[in-house]
């Protein structure tokens, strides 16, 4: 379960009444940066956010450590993993000497889109191109992509950013509330739906 403190904290940063849905983005992007910074003991500066990431060498690095943590679980929860898709082919990538926009960049962040949407079957509309990320074609879906990988990582019992841990706090609430039958009872915790969290989808 999610620390009680960092989920207020995400709270005051993430439900307060953005004006657009550029604040939405920037307050996504500002707990992705807080969260590959804390697994990776990088510096990501929000405003050189996708900058930081364009070489795709980060991106695959995760994704070959949540490929480690899906074995890992396997092992642990055999049962549970037939019940998800549990992601296995390594993702290749050269990361010594990368120049952003170069054809390895390029190639890394296309080896990275090709395990997000063969390996973790992720959805279309969620999903980026290559130039989204290098030429700042769709900042919005690259963030969303990035959230989503994070998410079924959480679930394989990786580290998640602030906003999915609050987002699984309200869902485990939910639940509680549904088993408990107190669902909408006076004085229960709020319970918001995803798009209170992540903004308005356009």
């Amino acid at each position: 379960m999610a620390d009680p403190s960092h989920i207020q904290s995400a709270a005051s940063k993430s439900i307060r009444p953005f004006r657009s849905s550029e604040e939405y983005l920037e307050a996504m992007k500002e707990d992705l940066a807080e969260w590959f910074n804390t697994l990776y003991d990088l510096e990501i500066q929000v405003d050189t956010f996708l900058e930081s990431l364009e070489t795709g060498c980060h991106l695959c690095r995760h994704a070959n450590n949540v490929n480690r943590a899906a074995l890992d679980f396997q092992q642990r929860h055999p049962e549970a993993a037939t019940h998800m898709r549990v992601p296995q082919n390594d993702v290749v990538f050269q990361a010594k000497n990368v120049v952003p926009g170069s054809f390895i960049a390029r190639d890394n962040v296309s080896n990275f889109i090709r395990w997000c949407r063969q390996d973790l079957g992720i959805q279309d509309v969620l999903m980026f191109e290559t130039n989204d990320l290098v030429l700042r074609k769709n900042e919005k879906n690259f963030v969303l992509c990035l959230l989503e990988v994070a998410r079924r990582g959480s679930k394989l019992g990786m580290l998640a950013p602030m906003l999915i841990q609050m987002e699984e706090e309200i869902e485990e609430e939910m639940r509680d509330q549904t088993a408990y039958g107190a669902l909408g009872a006076p004085g229960g915790p709020l319970c918001l739906p995803r798009g209170v969290l992540y903004g308005p989808q356009e």
